[in-house]
């Protein structure tokens, strides 16, 4: 049993780490770790981890796994990914009334949506996150400008990325 554990680890930090678009990309880089199993059993343990398969925006579709904050994409470097910015993770932010709409890149808003909650910021109640949307529900009367602010300190806090002009309003 905890080989099995050990194995359904590496496979989730494999695809959090790079892309995989079969089973036979897996199955080898499971292979360099030590882990030397068929594809049958990786069938079952992708559908166990409920990975899916999700496309890109170049049209290639990869493994994901679901929406869990503990397993952002990170580099080859595996120095996590900046999620701050166009091509980082954030794509545009809009607002309407006491709501915010946070567009991010395929499979980066539930750990968007996380680090935000874990923010505490004031003008946000909470979040609600899909594939590559966020929802924001704002406080009462919350000011655009100040959840706007806060979301740039926490992504890109040395303002490198985003910038005086923003991204989508960011």
């Amino acid at each position: 049993m905890k080989q099995r554990n050990k194995r359904l680890e590496t496979i989730k930090m494999l695809i959090s780490r790079q892309d995989f678009s079969s089973h036979d990309d897996i199955v080898k880089a499971l292979s360099a770790t030590g882990f030397e199993i068929t594809q049958a059993t990786l069938s079952r343990d992708l559908k166990m981890l409920k990975v899916a398969k999700a496309a890109r925006p170049d049209g290639r579709y990869v493994y994901v796994l679901p929406n869990e904050a503990m397993y952002r994409r990170v580099s080859e470097s595996e120095q996590p990914v900046s999620l701050g910015g166009e091509g980082q993770g954030i794509l545009s932010l809009r607002f309407s009334q006491n709501l915010g709409v946070i567009k991010t890149r395929n499979g980066y808003a539930s750990a968007l949506a996380y680090d935000i909650d874990q923010a505490e910021i004031p003008e946000v109640l909470g979040t609600i996150a899909g594939g590559d949307t966020i929802f924001l529900v704002l406080a009462e009367r919350a000011s655009y400008v100040k959840v706007t602010d806060e979301l740039k300190r926490l992504f890109d806090p040395g303002g490198i990325i985003l910038g005086n002009a923003g991204i989508g309003g960011l």
